[in-house]
């Protein structure tokens, strides 16, 4: 996982076309994400899933709320670790009102987890932990009503779906289950990307490249095994 780290997660999504052709299509987010730290290494973690809704007041007695609070919290800090928290907004209008902030993000990284990716919003820019990343699908100033309504269940979060415990790549790209049986296998792909890339960027990169270069360089990549 660690190794994992060191690639961006395009990268990472490359590699899995290789390992699994039937992933070319499937398995990561496929709309933008508001991102806390652009800069910041990805987070490579396991799924702690919920679902929220901030557009209208709980249903639920307020200690029914605090106690599903509360439930979320123990999920959150039991293990597998590191984990990243997945959590789908289903308002109408997703990110109504905001559940990531000051608190959330200082309590969240207390507890080891290493950020967030949510359809929700985020607040408290300049005020959220440091090294906490948050993917989220907007900016919004209150959290009205928000409250959890759910928790450890399978989640879709712009177009990926997350199971519990599934195993996630994520940086200011977007996100990517990676499939935790086939790590080494991943890794492996990630070098034969690389490689096969190689040609063509020292090609394109140089003064006199043409399409004759080109063609050289796209020969030489497709022996690369």
């Amino acid at each position: 996982m660690e190794k994992l780290r060191a690639f961006d997660t395009p990268t990472v999504c490359n590699a899995l076309e290789i390992v699994d052709p039937g992933r070319r299509a499937v398995g990561f987010s496929t709309r933008p994400f508001v991102t806390a730290f652009p800069a910041m290494a990805p987070v490579v973690g396991y799924a702690k899933t919920a679902v929220i809704r901030a557009r209208e007041r709980p249903r639920a007695e307020p200690a029914e709320v605090r106690a599903m609070r509360l439930r979320y919290y123990e999920y959150v800090a039991a293990p597998p670790a590191p984990s990243v928290v997945v959590i789908e907004d289903r308002d109408p209008e997703p990110g109504y009102g905001a559940f990531w902030g000051e608190v959330n993000t200082a309590l969240h990284k207390g507890l080891g987890v290493l950020g967030c990716i949510t359809s929700g919003s985020i607040r408290d820019l300049d005020l959220i932990a440091t090294d906490f990343q948050l993917l989220a699908g907007s900016v919004a100033p209150s959290h009205a009503w928000v409250h959890v309504e759910d928790v450890d269940l399978e989640v879709e979060v712009h177009g990926m779906r997350v199971r519990p415990g599934d195993l996630l790549h994520a940086d200011r790209h977007g996100a990517v289950v990676v499939p935790a049986d086939a790590l080494a296998e991943v890794l492996m792909a990630v070098d034969l990307c690389t490689r096969r890339e190689a040609p063509l960027l020292a090609a394109a990169r140089q003064a006199d490249f043409s399409i004759d270069r080109l063609k050289a360089a796209m020969a030489e990549a497709d022996e690369i095994h």
